[in-house]
């Protein structure tokens, strides 16, 4: 199994892993609608950060700690918690009408009242951080480099550490592709969004959440 086969298999691998519908899409089509098209590369620079600290600790052998059915447990639950935490905040301002954008380097917020936008600024979320966050609150993503990631790590690093390199980038390209895919679509059309559609999609983004949270708490306690 050559460098070649390798980054383009685990790129396939991950895409496809990548287009199943999870915390990190829903949250990148929120911000996306947000912020713009920034969001999504931004939000999978998290994402691979952690995922390159994880790679890391799995080559060099803590594997044993990722498959304890403690880790996955306690992860449910975090995590759960902290995606109905962020729908909490994503359904707070969809039900007051507040719209958030990112212009020109900094952030406003734009809350509609009686049809008339007022402006003030507002820290937000690092969407760095958030990416992360999001990505670490959901069990299946350490369940996924608990058995197949750590079979890839395995196989490539029977190259050493190019092969090694050449698993981790075919893997973030992936994630790179399409979360960079659905914010262009998203921010894309946001010239066609009136505040109600706006504040229909925060809504579904929060419910969706919603449920991924308590799916993975009751997940976490059944485990």
């Amino acid at each position: 199994m050559g460098l070649a086969f390798i980054f383009s298999t685990a790129f396939l691998v991950g895409l496809s892993g990548a287009l199943m519908p999870g915390p990190l899409l829903t949250v990148t089509v929120g911000e996306s609608a947000r912020r713009g098209f920034i969001a999504g590369p931004l939000l999978v620079a998290g994402h691979g950060l952690l995922e390159g600290v994880l790679v890391l600790a799995l080559a060099l052998g803590l594997s044993s700690f990722f498959h304890h059915p403690l880790t996955s447990k306690v992860v449910a639950l975090i995590g759960g918690f902290f995606l109905i935490y962020m729908a909490w905040g994503m359904l707070r301002d969809a039900r007051s009408g507040r719209l958030e954008f990112e212009a020109k380097g900094t952030r406003e917020e734009v809350a509609v009242t009686d049809g008339v936008p007022q402006v003030f600024p507002s820290r937000g979320l690092d969407l760095v951080w958030t990416g992360m966050l999001v990505s670490l609150s959901n069990p299946y993503w350490s369940l996924w480099w608990a058995t197949v990631g750590l079979g890839y790590i395995t196989l490539s690093l029977q190259h050493g550490d190019l092969g090694l390199l050449s698993f981790f980038s075919g893997h973030i390209l992936s994630d790179l592709v399409w979360y960079s895919l659905v914010a262009a679509v998203v921010a894309g059309g946001r010239r066609f969004l009136t505040p109600a559609l706006y504040r229909g999609i925060i809504l579904a983004c929060g419910l969706f959440l919603v449920f991924l949270g308590g799916s993975f708490i009751l997940w976490g306690l059944r485990t």
